[in-house]
């Protein structure tokens, strides 16, 4: 009778850690998916950078040093491997992009370009569709980092030797925090 008490008690244990394991397999994965459509975002946002510069180019000869920057900033984004790369990368390339769209303020002609009002507003739609995507990115990071530190889910999980592990948010760019300042 004991011996059947102790198989019980081990099988229900065994189920409970298998369940354990395939929720935090189950949240692992969503957050990969949701990383990977911020990542589809990104690459639209990237392609449409070079047309936007191919636009302004014809309009702002000697602005090279602004199209150089923005340029190099979106190859260094595109390049990044990992999750903390990327969102670092990209914070740097959002910040070209605003010197990018000044441009448009000096020359009157560039801004009343159909093309270049057409990229800007798509560049705009990715824009909010990325901003989503982290959204929602990061709730599944809570979602998962919660569930795997909490107890017994992180007992469970050192049972695994390290396989779940926290993960990072995205985080705003630096420059974004700063208060906007406003002149008149």
């Amino acid at each position: 009778m004991t011996i059947l008490i102790i198989v019980a008690v081990v099988l229900i244990l065994a189920l409970v850690v298998a369940s354990k394991y395939n929720s935090f397999v189950k949240l692992s994965n969503q957050a990969e998916e949701a990383y990977a459509q911020i990542d589809t975002h990104l690459k639209q946002r990237y392609d449409l950078i070079p047309n936007l510069v191919e636009t302004v180019k014809g309009y702002a000869k000697h602005e090279e040093k602004t199209l150089t920057a923005v340029i190099q900033a979106r190859n260094m984004a595109m390049s990044a491997t990992t999750v903390e790369e990327k969102d670092k990368a990209d914070n740097a390339f959002a910040g070209t992009l605003k010197s990018l769209f000044a441009l448009s303020e000096a020359y009157p002609d560039l801004k009343a370009n159909k093309n270049f009002t057409d990229l800007q507003e798509k560049l705009s739609e990715l824009e909010t569709q990325i901003l989503q995507a982290r959204k929602y990115y990061n709730a599944i990071v809570k979602t998962f980092n919660t569930t795997i530190e909490t107890f017994p889910n992180n007992i469970i999980c050192s049972i695994f030797g390290g396989k779940f592990k926290k993960l990072s948010y995205l985080e705003v760019a630096e420059a974004e925090r700063q208060n906007v300042k406003v002149q008149f």
